[in-house]
C-alpha cells in the first residue's frame, strides 16, 4: 500500500495548502463534493458472476470502504454502484465486463495501466461459449481480478484532482491572469505566469497526471 500512501499524501498537501477557507475540504461545511465509482460485470440469468468479478467484486466494495472513510473529513463522498451486464451486453462487448470507472474516468487511465484480454474459463462455463474477458496490465504485472489496492490508488489520484479544481474554483479567481491569485496565495506576474498556479509547474507538477509519481 506505499503507492496508496504517496498518493493520500498529495491530497493532505492540498487540503492543507491555499485558501484555508476551501469549503470542499470543510468537514463541516454544508459544500461538499463527490467521486462517482463504479463497477459493472457480467451477471446471467441465474444471478452468477465469473470467478475473476467475483473476487473483484470483494476487492471493489474493500476498497470503497477505505476511501469512503480516508476521504470523508477532506469533504469528498464516494459515491460507489455496481451495474450488471446481461449475457447478451456481454457477448456483444466482453471486454466491458470487470471494468471500473472513477470519476468517469477507467482504472487503466488514472494508474496509465494497460487494458487486455484474457480466456475465462467460468465465463465460459456461464455462456456457453469460449470468451474473453478483461485484464489490466501494470507494472509489469496483469491482473485479471482487479485488487483493492488499485482501486484505492486510483481513487486516491482522483480525489487528489477534485481537491485541485475545487481549490482552484473556490481560491483563485481569474487564475492565469494579471492580479488573479493562485493556491498558494502568491500574486499572478504580469505576463500571466506564476509557478504556483495550475498547469504552471506548481499545483500540476506536485499532483502530476495520473499514474506520475506514484511508485
Amino acid at each position: 500500500m506505499r503507492s496508496a500512501l504517496v498518493a493520500m499524501s498529495v491530497i493532505l498537501v492540498l487540503a492543507g495548502g491555499g485558501c484555508g477557507t476551501n469549503e470542499a475540504t470543510n468537514m463541516e461545511g454544508e459544500d461538499r463534493v463527490a467521486i462517482a465509482i463504479t463497477w459493472q460485470r457480467l451477471v446471467t440469468d441465474a444471478g452468477e458472476t465469473c470467478e475473476r468479478c467475483g473476487i473483484t467484486g470483494d476487492e471493489f466494495r474493500k476498497a470503497v470502504a477505505t476511501l469512503g472513510e480516508s476521504l470523508r473529513p477532506l469533504g469528498i463522498d464516494v459515491e460507489a454502484s455496481e451495474q450488471t451486464m446481461s449475457p447478451e451486453e456481454f457477448a456483444a462487448s466482453t471486454i466491458e465486463s470487470n471494468r471500473i470507472l472513477i470519476g468517469g474516468r477507467s482504472l487503466e487511465e488514472w494508474l496509465e495501466a494497460q487494458t487486455g484480454e484474457s480466456k475465462c474459463e467460468s465465463c465460459c462455463d456461464a455462456v456457453g461459449d469460449d470468451v474473453k474477458c478483461r485484464t489490466v496490465s501494470l507494472e509489469g504485472r496483469t491482473y485479471e481480478a482487479i485488487p483493492a489496492e488499485l482501486i484505492v490508488r486510483a481513487g486516491f489520484l482522483a480525489a487528489s484532482r477534485l481537491l485541485e479544481s475545487s481549490e482552484t474554483a473556490s481560491c483563485c479567481p481569474g487564475v492565469g491572469e494579471p492580479g488573479g491569485c493562485c493556491p498558494g496565495g502568491g500574486a499572478v506576474d504580469d505576463d500571466g505566469g506564476a509557478s504556483c498556479c495550475p498547469g504552471e509547474g506548481g499545483v500540476e507538477e506536485a499532483v502530476g497526471k495520473p499514474g506520475e509519481g506514484i511508485e
